[in-house]
């Protein structure tokens, strides 16, 4: 995403508008959004060298693509990218076919972890007078079907208010006032509110206990476990 090719008074006009809950329109959005990541990379972290043709987004592009596609709340993956593809040609000329797009955002991993820290430091999250914990079952196949899944030993059938009985993942957030992710625990689809939130809870000191995986953005002895 090139804003020199674009003057900044006709680059806002490229976005076509679309339903959002926020009070951002989505051109401001995301114009500001690719600013702060090719900054963010630029300045603080190595350059990009891979063997091979060089990739058609670069990575600065891919990073601000994730995290539009999630911001927006778009249906599904694939509703992104059909959207990218009709609207967003412009100002991503270069973007490729969708599994290009998947084996890119893959290989940007450690870029886009890298960045959610910088957006945690630089929104002073945890500097809050209270976090507020809320919990979500993710469905990862269809709970009837047999045989150990794809992720065997760490998804199972539990319940959910909003699913019903599912086989996956039970997702705990933890927010800030302004709505900020500060953490999040992940645990079998079985596993109760309380012990994830126990886990979260222990992060702050060196050695995390009971079950699930969690981690929390702010907290530099987890960052180290987690080879940050």
């Amino acid at each position: 995403m090139d804003s020199r090719k674009v003057p900044p008074a006709d680059r806002i006009a490229l976005f076509p508008k679309i339903r959002s809950t926020s009070m951002v329109d989505v051109d401001t959005f995301l114009t500001t959004l690719y600013v702060m990541v090719d900054d963010f990379c630029k300045l603080s972290l190595p350059a990009d060298l891979h063997p091979g043709p060089q990739a058609a987004l670069s990575r600065s592009e891919v990073v601000t693509l994730a995290l539009f596609g999630q911001w927006q709340g778009f249906g599904s993956e694939r509703g992104f990218y059909r959207y990218a593809q009709r609207h967003l040609r412009a100002a991503f000329p270069s973007l490729p076919t969708r599994e290009q797009y998947n084996r890119q955002i893959r290989r940007q991993h450690a870029a886009l972890v890298a960045f959610f820290l910088y957006l945690v430091r630089l929104l002073a999250a945890q500097r809050c007078a209270y976090e507020a914990l809320d919990s979500s079952g993710v469905p990862t196949r269809d709970a009837k079907r047999r045989g150990p899944g794809w992720l065997p030993g760490l998804a199972d059938i539990g319940w959910s208010n909003r699913l019903g009985w599912y086989e996956g993942v039970h997702l705990l957030l933890a927010v800030n006032p302004t709505g900020v992710i500060t953490g999040f625990g992940c645990g079998a689809a079985s596993t109760k509110d309380q012990p994830l939130a126990d886990t979260l809870f222990c992060l702050a000191v060196p050695a995390p206990a009971g079950p699930g995986q969690c981690w929390s953005a702010g907290t530099e002895s987890v960052c180290r476990r987690q080879g940050l």
